[in-house]
């Protein structure tokens, strides 16, 4: 339980990171419900963690009445990794690189996190508690259905970011999934 409970501070504290230092400075988004918060936030200026939580009240809600386990599993990571995106938004003016290099250490760090509480068989939540339920009930695989959900935001978001940010954007996708993989890996074969 310690371990998990590790897991999932050290882990929100790397999204945060991630988000803060690298993506929101050259308003890059990831996929998920982060690339809806994130979306939000610069269209209108709120919180991300904040949106992010009000966002997922909704899936949180099925989760416990249909899915009990994925409710437990993810809620602390949802609190406290929203808790840390909005903590660590002073970063945002802190590193100042070109937009390449954020995209790619942006997406390593959210990724890195969020691999980091999948190990440990906890989440942030969002989206990819959304396709666990879209997996469970249709039998498709999960990967797959959080890939697409990605596509669809990172598409709804080049309206919001420009063409240019979208390329980019792509690449902290690619990150994430890199940094997640690599993490989740010892523990698909373990």
């Amino acid at each position: 339980m310690y371990k998990k409970m590790a897991a999932v501070f050290f882990g929100s504290i790397l999204v945060g990171f991630g988000i803060n230092g690298f993506l929101v400075p050259n308003q890059l988004i990831d996929g998920g419900m982060i690339g809806i918060g994130l979306i939000i936030k610069y269209i209108w200026g709120y919180q991300t963690g904040l949106t992010i939580i009000c966002l997922s009240i909704p899936l949180y809600i099925i989760a416990f009445v249909y899915f009990r386990p994925y409710f437990y599993n993810s809620l602390h990571g949802l609190l406290l990794s929203s808790f840390f995106i909005d903590v660590l938004s002073p970063l945002r003016h802190t590193f100042s690189l070109s937009i390449l290099p954020s995209a790619i250490l942006g997406g390593l760090f959210v990724g890195s996190g969020i691999g980091l509480m999948l190990k440990f068989d906890t989440s942030t939540g969002g989206t990819d508690l959304l396709a666990q339920f879209i997996s469970r009930v249709l039998s498709l695989n999960v990967g797959m259905i959080i890939f697409l959900i990605d596509g669809f935001v990172i598409i709804i978001g080049s309206k919001t970011i420009g063409l240019n940010a979208t390329l980019y954007s792509a690449v902290t996708i690619f990150a994430v999934g890199i940094a997640t993989g690599l993490l989740t890996l010892h523990k698909q074969t373990a």
